[in-house]
Parts: structure tokens; sequence; C-alpha cells
């Protein structure tokens, strides 16, 4: 029971020391290519999650170059089915009057 408790707390310790590593990796800010630049010597303006601004690219290419990837969509399969028509038959009861019980045909 304690090896089971030691590995448990060792492992939460790894994960602790681990995840301050991936909340502070710097966010991709990607060149927008606009047609007048009205940002401040130095700057350009900027797409961060959508949002355009000014500030310094750390990305080479554009938010749109980025999501055009070059690998084909999969197309959906259509799997043709054959329609078969069943003719339904339909059992008519004969119940004269006067008899007992009905007689199918």
């Amino acid at each position: 029971m304690r090896l089971l408790t030691g590995a448990m707390a060792g492992a939460g310790l790894m994960m602790a020391t681990l995840m301050p590593a991936a909340v502070a990796a710097e966010a991709k800010i990607y060149p927008y290519s606009a047609g007048a630049n009205f940002c401040p010597a130095g700057f350009q303006p900027i797409t961060i999650s959508g949002v355009i601004c000014c500030g310094k690219p750390n990305q080479n290419m554009s938010y749109q170059q980025a999501l055009a990837h070059p690998v084909a969509k999969p197309r959906k399969v259509v799997k043709r089915v054959k329609h078969i028509k069943h003719a339904r038959v339909v059992e008519r009861a004969s119940c004269p009057v006067g008899t007992k019980g009905c007689t199918y045909d």
C-alpha cells in the first residue's frame, strides 16, 4: 500500500512540475497582410486568436496559410442500395350472414 501511495505522490509531483511549462507556452502570433499599415513604427498587423492588432509576429506564415492544408479531405462513399418492392398479400375474410365462422380466401 505504501508503494502505491508513493508512486501516486511521485506522479503528482512530476505532473505539477511539467504543467507550468505547458501553460507558459508562447501563443502563436501570425502576421496579417493588410493593405495599409496603421501600426506604430516597429510593429505590423498581427492576428492572435482571430483578433487583429499591432505587434511582432512569431510565426513566418499567415493564419490563412496555416489553415490551408494540402491534404485532401476524405470523400464520403455513397453506398447504392437497390430498393425491392414487395407485393402485399391481403387476406380477405368471407363471412356470409347466417353461417358460423369465417373463411379466408
